[in-house]
């Protein structure tokens, strides 16, 4: 299963490395990513492999959203499917 992580927020060391060792911590695969900065703001957006995840998605979703909070940044998590259908022009 793949999902879609997004991390939006003001630019600071140590975003990169911290979201990618929570995911390494929970087996959390980064298959795709791509981050750039517009206008002093960080914008990152992952996508990643689930299938060894150690835990739920539920609760991915809400220890993501708390990393976020200790970065002062936004990270969400939504399911391949569901961003792809969102998506979709």
């Amino acid at each position: 299963m793949n999902a879609i992580i997004t991390v939006v927020g003001s630019d600071k060391v140590g975003i990169i490395a911290r979201v990618s060792a929570f995911l390494a911590e929970r087996n959390i695969n980064i298959e795709d990513i791509s981050q750039t900065i517009l206008s002093g703001n960080f914008v990152m957006m992952m996508m990643v492999d689930l299938s060894s995840s150690t835990g739920a998605l539920d609760a991915l979703k809400s220890d993501l959203a708390a990393l976020g909070n200790s970065l002062n940044v936004s990270i969400s998590v939504m399911h391949e499917k569901v961003f792809s259908a969102m998506h979709r022009i």
